[in-house]
C-alpha cells in the first residue's frame, strides 16, 4: 500500500481517518486560505483542499495525500472558525433559528503521478432558536473556537440543533468519510482489501 498522508493537523480529521483502520501520517500544510475575488464557497473549499494536499508533497514525494477544507455559509455569508468567544457568540447568534450549509472540500492527491481527484460535499444544519444564555453557556463549556461555525457536532454542540441533513455525519466534523473511501478507490486503494485481520 502507498503511504497515506493526511495534509492536516486537525485532531478531529485525524480521529475520523482512524476509523478506516489504515496506517497514515500527518503533515501541516502551510497555505494562504484567503478567498479569491468572487470565489464561491464551493470553489474555495475545493481549491484549498487541493492546495493543502499539494503543499505537503515535498515531504511525501510518493504518497496518497488527503486534503480537506470547510466553510459554513449562512444567508450568503461565508463563515470560518471563530477563534475567540466574542466571534463565537456572533456566529451562533446569527445561526439562531436558521439553516446553515457547510461545504467541505475533499481531495486525494497522488504526489508521484500528479493525479488529483476532488469533490465538494454539503451538509445542512438547522439550528434551534438560541438564547444569549444558551449560546454563552455552550461556548464557555466546549470552547469550539477552532471549529467552523463555532460548535462541535460530535459533542455538546448537538444541543444547538433542530435537525441535521446530509449523507455522512463525518462531513460536518471535517472529513466526508464515505466520499473519501470512493476517492481512495479511484487511486487504487481499496480500504476493505487493505485490512489486516488480527
Amino acid at each position: 500500500m502507498k503511504t497515506l498522508v493526511l495534509g492536516s493537523t486537525s485532531v478531529f480529521r485525524q480521529a475520523i481517518l482512524e476509523k478506516l483502520n489504515l496506517p497514515f501520517q500527518t503533515a501541516k500544510p502551510n497555505i494562504d486560505e484567503t478567498a479569491l475575488e468572487n470565489e464561491t464557497p464551493q470553489a474555495l473549499v475545493e481549491r484549498l483542499a487541493i492546495e493543502k494536499a499539494k503543499a505537503v508533497t515535498p515531504q511525501f514525494p510518493d504518497a496518497l495525500i488527503i486534503g480537506s477544507d470547510q466553510v459554513a455559509v449562512c444567508e450568503g455569508e461565508i463563515l470560518g472558525k471563530p477563534h475567540n468567544f466574542e466571534n463565537g457568540v456572533k456566529q451562533l447568534r446569527k445561526f439562531s433559528d436558521k439553516s446553515v450549509t457547510f461545504y467541505t472540500g475533499l481531495c486525494v492527491y497522488d504526489s508521484k503521478s500528479d493525479k488529483v481527484t476532488s469533490l465538494v460535499e454539503s451538509f445542512i444544519v438547522h439550528f434551534n432558536s438560541l438564547s444569549q444564555n444558551e449560546i454563552e453557556n455552550y461556548l464557555k463549556t466546549e470552547e469550539p473556537y477552532n471549529c467552523a461555525g463555532s460548535f462541535k457536532s460530535e459533542a455538546l454542540g448537538i444541543c444547538l440543533f433542530k435537525k441535521l441533513e446530509g449523507d455522512d455525519p463525518n462531513t460536518l466534523i471535517g472529513l466526508p468519510l464515505i466520499k473519501l473511501v470512493g476517492l481512495l478507490k479511484q487511486h487504487g486503494l481499496d480500504v476493505l482489501a487493505e485490512q489486516q485481520p488480527v
